[in-house]
């Protein structure tokens, strides 16, 4: 049974006896108690880096990973770096999560990043690059092509590539052009042969042809040539009459953080396709060039620029390695891991007569809980809204909508169920960060299929991974509902690990009906049964549900915290977690990115321990899991322990009751914990160690590889049956 105090957790305002108890117990904790935030970002980019570095890996994979990285990285410069440096320019330095200056943050951010990018580099040149070399595929320099290699590569250039070519010259007839956020260009120094004077000018590498070009082979192995070493090589195609002095390659990052006062515009859509207008000319924060540019034509680009030098990055070997996703996707069945095929849920399987399966009578049946990627999304997810949308006796539909794929049958759904004439609501986040014009273009086709469209609250983005289907069944309706900790997004859901639970649950269709009702309208609801929602709910059910595991360990009964999570910042939900383990609960924190709690501090986190897994697939899943005296509490759900998903986000979670999906939640904790299995052990000084053998030096058991193997003995069971 629910305890009362949970079903209270979301009353509007927490009383005295909260805050008191909150003043009380911080003065017990040690001043300097969390970890960097921008720090423990870049820590994990650094796992995925060793990932990269790893020669256990297939040599695809490994490049994929090393494009990952840079990927990430060049996220964070947008985003996190780029808002510190908002803060320093305008005035609003707010001391970092550990009290530092912005100033002093991003001074280490940058020391740190040097190191990384140096890192990445020799990953790259050193190790991935021969190691696929080995195995038939070379990146090669153009120097060392053969004459019937450069013919072959000519005629591509001239065909190709240099009708998209746009030089554009420096002078004082042409002032300093536009460099876009992430190009790649060349900068180009020549002498007019008529004048003998010097000249600059700037050529951007298209982005729109492939970034490694594959030099023609009759032997079974491949050469590709990086995009701007062809160029570099032709450019007196370009300069006709023009003596070329110097090339090198450089590339910009700028600021791309979307900032937008809802509050002060009556459209947002138009606000914010105004916004990402604006987002292209942000101010420049990162200047990456090749290791042996002149120190002229550096000189010029972090003039004209307006950057620091702290801001300049100066590497080796080729820039750019987001264009290894390109060659990670040679069909190389020997240099990737080995395919994997979700399997069918076992509730949802057909049955014996192979007749495709009756979503909801299947739900009917027991609450089903799924889990991407290793069980298929397109065979539970998307086909109960596919069925959804053709069944006549569904009457509405209702789904979030925050990230989505660009040729969406999720989307597709929603406007067939629409003119079908069932009564349809999309709640579609224009505001997803990076996804906010391909969400644009998703809301303007659902409204034109005469699908209800809003765009959440004000000041709030909408997080929560939501479906409520409502269904006539002999004169009554009932709900069937989604409630996930992923993207209705079938291209992720193959590589994003996540769960979702359906069921035909009351109370979650009620608390669902409530919380839509408070997305599209004017209710302001203030009680959940089975949810616990952001962000009036979310933090106080959940810091009462870990004050009483501490109150049970005080009374001398078993007490125990299992929290999976991205990143884990927030300081009251970290305090908390603090103030269990000083009393004796076991706690375990599962996290894939940020982390800045410090476990293992004598008289303040010793009972707090902390892993790390990465691997094929990215870790996304959350789960709050809480030992009750012997009655689990466990929920699933869209929030990560950050303050945007607690304080600026609509978050939910919801409730685990099933016996066997309880079981099954703590089989993965125990295994993911477990010194028996792969991943990074945090230690109290914030360094990550990756344990991957055990004292033998035997390999440790890889979870992702481990819970494929189950999911299929499953499968396999379940057709013996």
């Amino acid at each position: 049974m629910i305890e009362q105090d949970v079903l209270d957790a979301g009353l509007g305002d927490a009383d005295d006896d909260d805050f008191d108890m909150q003043e009380t117990v911080d003065s017990e904790l040690p001043e300097h108690r969390y970890l960097d935030r921008e720090l423990s970002w870049l820590a994990f980019n650094q796992r995925v880096l060793e990932l990269a570095e790893d020669p256990h890996l297939p040599a695809l994979e490994r490049a994929n990973f090393l494009a990952i990285f840079a990927s990430n990285l060049d996220e964070f410069f947008m985003v996190r770096v780029a808002g510190l440096k908002r803060r320093i320019v305008t005035g609003l330095a707010v001391p970092t999560n550990v009290g530092r200056s912005p100033a002093e943050v991003l001074a280490d951010i940058s020391a740190e990043a040097h190191r990384l990018q140096l890192r990445h580099a020799e990953t790259w040149t050193a190790m991935v690059q021969p190691q696929l070399a080995e195995a038939g595929i070379h990146v090669v320099d153009y120097d060392v092509l053969s004459e019937a290699d450069r013919d072959a590569l000519y005629e591509y250039f001239q065909t190709q590539v240099f009708p998209v070519l746009m030089p554009l010259a420096v002078d004082p007839a042409h002032p300093f052009p536009y460099i876009s956020g992430l190009s790649l260009n060349l900068a180009i120094r020549i002498r007019n042969a008529r004048t003998g004077r010097q000249e600059f000018a700037r050529l951007k590498v298209p982005p729109m042809l492939p970034r490694f070009v594959e030099v023609p082979s009759d032997g079974e192995s491949v050469r590709y040539l990086p995009l701007e070493d062809l160029i570099s090589n032709h450019l007196d195609d370009l300069f006709p009459g023009m003596e070329v002095l110097d090339h090198h390659a450089f590339r910009l990052t700028r600021n791309e953080d979307v900032v937008i006062e809802e509050d002060e515009t009556e459209n947002l859509i138009q606000a914010l396709e105004a916004e990402l207008l604006r987002r292209r000319f942000g101010p420049p924060i990162r200047l990456e060039i090749t290791e042996d540019m002149d120190e002229v034509t550096m000189s010029l680009l972090v003039k004209e620029l307006d950057i620091t030098e702290q801001e300049v990055y100066r590497l080796p070997g080729t820039l750019d390695l987001r264009g290894l996703f390109d060659l990670a996707r040679i069909d190389r069945p020997d240099l990737h891991y080995k395919p994997h095929l979700p399997t069918t849920a076992t509730a949802f399987q057909p049955g014996d007569n192979n007749e495709r399966p009756d979503i909801f009578a299947s739900i009917r049946k027991a609450d089903v809980l799924v889990h991407h990627p290793y069980e298929s999304f397109a065979t539970s997810v998307q086909a109960f809204l596919e069925q959804a949308a053709k069944d006549p006796h569904v009457l509405a539909i209702k789904q979030t909508l925050y990230r989505t794929s660009g040729d969406s049958p999720i989307v597709q759904a929603l406007i067939d169920a629409a003119e079908a004439g069932k009564q349809v609501l999309a709640l579609v986040e224009v505001k997803a960060r990076f996804d906010e014009a391909n969400n644009i273009v998703w809301a303007r086709k659902l409204e034109k299929a005469g699908v209800h469209v809003v765009y959440g609250l004000v000041g709030l983005k909408t997080h929560c991974k939501l479906v409520n289907v409502i269904r006539e069944e002999n004169g009554v309706l009932r709900s069937y509902s989604h409630i996930g900790t992923g993207n209705y997004n079938p291209k992720t859901s193959r590589i994003y690990e996540d769960f979702g639970l359906f069921t035909v649950d009351d109370q979650v269709g009620r608390d669902l009906t409530r919380l839509f009702n408070e997305l599209s309208g004017y209710a302001i609801e203030k009680k959940f049964k089975r949810l616990l929602v952001a962000p009036l709910h979310l933090r106080k059910g959940l810091l009462r549900l870990i004050d009483k595991e501490r109150r049970n360990a005080e009374n001398g009964k078993p007490a125990r915290i299992r929290i999976k999570v991205n990143s884990i910042v927030d300081e009251q939900i970290i305090d908390a977690l603090y103030r269990a383990s000083q009393s004796g609960v076991q706690v375990e924190v599962w996290v894939r990115g940020i982390c800045s709690l410090k476990p293992g501090v004598e008289g303040m986190s010793e009972n707090i321990t902390v892993r790390s897994i990465l691997g094929r697939y990215l870790e996304h899943s959350r789960i709050f899991s809480f030992h009750n005296d012997g009655d689990p509490q466990v929920y699933i759900g869209s929030a990560d322990m950050m303050h945007r998903n607690l304080d600026r986000r609509v978050e939910a979670l919801v409730r685990v009751t099933a016996p066997n999906h309880l079981k099954e939640m703590e089989s993965l904790f125990d295994q993911a914990m477990s010194d028996g299995t792969s991943s990074w052990h945090l230690g109290p000084d914030g360094l990550w160690e990756r344990h991957m053998v055990d004292a033998e030096g035997r390999p440790l058991i890889d979870l992702q590889d481990k819970r494929m193997s189950t999911v299929q003995r499953r499968r396999r069971a379940r057709a013996v049956r």
